[in-house]
């Protein structure tokens, strides 16, 4: 071990905890904050059709080899019986005691090929097994999630991958595609060409309508967008900018960047070999629940949702844990809907005398990675956490994500989150000093744009 792990770089704090609340992080997002307007642009994948550039915040992570398999199914819950080239899953992986450690969605390219795509860290697991585990496979990665000062410095990229959705965005795809578009199953992929460069896609819904994740060589990267956005033209296509790509969140329902259940002993190995700049080391964990045990606020898969997901007929790593975790009472994902009038109650403050609520930017409210918020009921007991939240234009409401006690799970439900940092203060120098205060909220289901598929 070397003081360039992230396990040498805990010592500087007393707990994981501290150490993640100070962090400051930086994730450059290499797009235009808004190519027209954020409102209008979140308008567009309701309908008409937007075009996302996802070029460069996520990781891919190439395994090629006779054993190229075998290591997802050996680190992921899945079923992979039946996985075959020109499909998609959501992996998902745990750690020994059945928490999450992260998702992404990998695909089976080839025999012996397949590509693992998101936030770094389930490449980085998938990667660190590979590196000391006994697997005939090797590992490429292009890492796309740029953290240096000066992203377009940085050696070009693999591929583009750019993402349509909305209700037109099957007909920008009939303009775009020379000659037919491939019948392709809900979560599969295939090849097709655009402007003359061969491209793959992916069949898939991250809003309210089916949509499609087209990738290909990033030398050809300008080449392909402006045949998307020229074939777009007549069918209303905008393109997001960083604050509209970001709203989406809170209406897919999809519970983004959990803390990764690493920091327990039986992952110092992994610390160790984990960089001390990788995304697990220099994230900010922030919001209103507090806790000096880091492993409150891990989470699994079962309240995740991800049951569906776990095949007990293999082994995997966390199997036996997640397995009783399945016969244990769990909280449920909902959606919370915010009362509109204590949101501008938050806003409010800011024009009076004295000290103000935690503000969020309604376009693009983050400060922190790993958000977590403390929900209560009429007792004020913690009955949950809220995640992802954000406003939604095409709502005209702020909604969070968030996980809830059986109890209060039901649409309708009344709960109170706690908004703001413990005692209004934060090391994280992108936290302002404020007052925390309660929000009312309601529950409603998850997700609360049903998608069509």
């Amino acid at each position: 071990m070397t003081e360039s792990t992230l396990d040498a770089a805990l010592e500087s704090a007393p707990t994981p905890v501290e150490f993640l609340r100070r962090n400051r992080g930086r994730h450059p997002y290499p797009v235009p904050s808004e190519h027209t307007n954020w409102i209008e642009e979140e308008r567009s994948w309701r309908e008409t059709c937007s075009l996302s550039d996802l070029s460069h915040h996520q990781k891919d992570l190439y395994v090629e080899g006779p054993d190229a398999l075998e290591v997802f199914a050996d680190l992921g819950v899945n079923d992979f019986s039946s996985f075959s080239p020109g499909q998609a899953k959501q992996f998902v992986a745990c750690n020994p005691n059945g928490y999450l450690i992260g998702d992404a969605i990998l695909f089976y390219l080839d025999e012996g090929k397949l590509k693992l795509t998101g936030t770094p860290v389930s490449p980085n697991w998938v990667q660190y097994n590979l590196a000391t585990g006994d697997y005939d496979a090797t590992a490429e990665a292009d890492e796309r999630y740029h953290d240096r000062e000066n992203p377009e410095a940085d050696d070009p990229l693999r591929t583009f991958r750019y993402q349509l959705q909305g209700p037109n965005a099957l007909d920008v795809m009939r303009d775009a595609v020379e000659g037919e578009i491939p019948e392709i199953p809900f979560f599969n992929f295939d090849e097709m060409t655009i402007a003359g460069v061969d491209v793959r896609a992916l069949k898939h819904s991250m809003a309210s309508n089916v949509g499609f994740e087209i990738w290909g060589p990033w030398s050809e990267a300008e080449t392909v967008r402006r045949a998307l956005v020229d074939a777009g033209e007549p069918h209303g296509l905008r393109q997001l900018g960083e604050k509209s790509y970001k709203a989406q969140g809170s209406e897919k329902g999809w519970i983004a960047r959990p803390l990764p259940a690493i920091f327990g002993e039986e992952m110092r190995e992994y610390r160790e070999w984990l960089d001390a700049d990788s995304y697990e080391a220099i994230s900010t964990l922030g919001g209103s629940f507090y806790s000096e045990d880091v492993s409150d606020y891990y989470l699994n898969p079962i309240e995740l949702g991800y049951e569906r997901f776990v095949d007990f007929d293999h082994d995997f790593v966390g199997k036996e844990a997640l397995a009783e975790m399945v016969d244990e009472p769990q909280r449920k994902k909902v959606t919370l809907v915010w009362d509109d009038e204590d949101v501008l109650d938050l806003f409010r403050s800011l024009f009076s005398d004295g000290p103000t609520n935690k503000y969020f930017d309604l376009s693009m409210p983050y400060w922190a990675v790993f958000h977590y918020d403390e929900v209560l009921n009429d007792d004020d007991e913690t009955v949950g956490l809220s995640k992802y939240f954000g406003y939604t234009y095409n709502e005209r409401s702020v909604l969070s994500l968030a996980l809830v006690d059986e109890a209060y799970s039901e649409p309708g439900t009344e709960v109170t989150l706690v908004w703001g940092e413990e005692d209004g203060e934060s090391p994280n120098p992108k936290v302002e000093s404020h007052t925390q205060t309660e929000i009312n909220a309601t529950v409603a289901p998850n997700p609360y744009v049903e998608a069509s598929r």
